[in-house]
């Protein structure tokens, strides 16, 4: 009891920090997000980008505490790969959450949490749908002799996804003081939910991507018919993805257990891909 009372009281004084970051911290914030791609690598995607691009407002929300404010801006270093307009969004609300001293695992949960949808929202605003509906027209009109056709094609696509970038960032900021003034005392459950979305969506990259598949066949008699079996469709029927969630899992023992890098992994099946491949045991 003792316990669970200095842990809520320690946890209220955490959540009762005045907010320092203004209107104009927070536009900031959403205009660093052109940022988030520049320092991009197959170790940590976007991580560096993102601690970039709310680095300033950190610096301002624990302008006090050198040591946790690199803390924080550390564990924002970690891996995270979602589309870059509506980012925004997302930074607005963690903003949000650190001004107010929520709890950092919180902040994470929800972070992840709206990582893999966003990114399909994005993806297909973006690229399956500006992208394409602006370089068929302005295309059209290069190829009839207009010289000038790039030029809006380019203002047109810039202007409609700054737009939505403001749009989004100005949302998660909405939504990030809300759910702190209205939710402050159920964000622990809010975190436990957006983990549950989060790790429903890398089940469902987990077996959507990764593809692993055993070449092994037999022969058996039935009724005189001589049948091929694969043995890949027998697992597919005891449990389906069996291989993909294994080898996810294997990756991620390797990351959190044995801290092998990304580039360490990917050598390490590519090497092993070709070999079992070679072998006869994967197709």
């Amino acid at each position: 009891m003792t316990v669970t009372t200095v842990t809520m009281g320690v946890l209220k004084m955490a959540s009762s920090r005045k907010p320092v970051l203004t209107k104009k911290d927070y536009l900031n914030s959403i205009l660093r997000s052109y940022v988030l791609q520049n320092a991009q690598n197959y170790g940590t995607m976007q991580g560096t980008g993102m601690a970039n691009s709310i680095m300033p407002q950190l610096r301002k929300i624990y302008k006090d505490d050198d040591a946790e404010f690199k803390r924080v801006t550390t564990s924002n270093l970690e891996f995270y790969n979602t589309n870059p307009q509506p980012y925004p969004f997302v930074t607005s609300i963690m903003l949000a959450m650190y001004d107010s001293g929520q709890d950092e695992n919180d902040v994470r949960a929800i972070k992840f949490a709206l990582m893999g949808p966003l990114a399909g929202i994005g993806d297909a605003l973006s690229q399956f749908g500006l992208a394409p509906l602006f370089s068929s027209i302005f295309a059209s009109l290069a190829l009839q002799g207009m010289t000038w056709a790039p030029i809006p094609f380019i203002l047109c696509l810039f202007g409609i996804t700054f737009g939505v970038r403001m749009l989004m960032g100005y949302l998660g900021w909405k939504v990030g003081t809300s759910i702190i003034d209205t939710l402050s005392d159920r964000m622990a459950a809010i975190a436990d939910v957006a983990s549950m979305l989060g790790l429903t969506v890398i089940a469902g990259l987990s077996v959507s991507f990764v593809k692993v598949n055993l070449a092994w066949q037999y022969t058996q008699v039935i009724k005189g018919k001589t049948q091929v079996v694969a043995v890949q469709t027998i697992l597919d029927k005891i449990m389906p993805f069996m291989l993909p969630i294994a080898l996810t899992y294997f990756v991620y023992w390797l990351i959190t257990k044995k801290k092998w890098t990304i580039y360490k992994i990917v050598i390490l099946l590519f090497v092993a891909g070709v070999l079992l491949s070679v072998l006869g045991i994967l197709k």
